[in-house]
């Protein structure tokens, strides 16, 4: 029974010993089982980390197999190693078709029905397009025929009928200008959906009325 004793003893001797040699401390931060897992890298896009040992233990957090500390992310082929570069004052950002961001404010929709002309072509590929942009965004309010019979409109009335006289002669600006920056009790979409999109939509609600 002794010797049993002895080897309990020494059994719970060797998990306490085990158990104190995880604490961390001081200098002796201890070990660590998948770091990565736990130490979120930050992200700051526009600031530059030169140090390629930069993320404290480079050669346990060195994911990417490119013998660099985590925190690393400087580009070697540009000029002062930067990842991205700060615009020029004053340039205006244009979408990968060409656009602009759209400036005409809220309240000026009038402006917008008059002036605003769809640059999309007269084409069934745009029609198309437009459907599916239709039913993705539009269908759950104003329903697929356009006539405000969607499952939100149950919900909340006064929904826009599309195909009524109030907005038979709508041009696809005046759409437009709605989808981008709302009306009613419609809010806007110019967020979510693409200036190409928006008019896309316009043009397959001006379809949905001439039907």
């Amino acid at each position: 029974m002794n010797i049993y004793k002895h080897i309990k003893f020494a059994s719970l001797f060797a998990v306490g010993a085990a158990l104190t040699a995880c604490g961390a401390g001081g200098e002796n931060q201890g070990l660590e089982y998948a770091p990565n897992m736990y130490h979120s890298v930050a992200y700051e896009p526009l600031k530059q980390i030169t140090d390629e040992s930069a993320g404290n233990m480079a050669e346990l957090l060195d994911s990417n197999g490119d013998n660099h500390g985590e925190y690393y992310n400087s580009n070697p082929l540009n000029p002062y190693r930067m990842t991205m570069r700060v615009p020029p004052a004053n340039v205006v950002p244009r979408s990968d078709k060409g656009y602009l961001p759209y400036r005409i404010p809220k309240d000026s929709l009038d402006l917008a029905a008059r002036t605003l002309k769809s640059p999309l072509p007269k084409t069934d590929d745009v029609l198309a397009g437009g459907k599916l942009l239709y039913d993705r965004y539009c269908d759950h309010c104003h329903g697929g025929s356009g006539q405000a019979d969607g499952p939100v409109a149950d919900k909340y009335p006064g929904v826009a009928n599309l195909t009524g006289a109030a907005y038979q002669n709508i041009s696809e600006g005046h759409i437009f200008h709605v989808i981008t920056w709302g009306k009613g009790l419609m809010q806007p979409h110019g967020s979510q959906v693409k200036p190409e999109d928006r008019w896309k939509i316009a043009r397959y609600v001006k379809k949905l009325q001439n039907q």
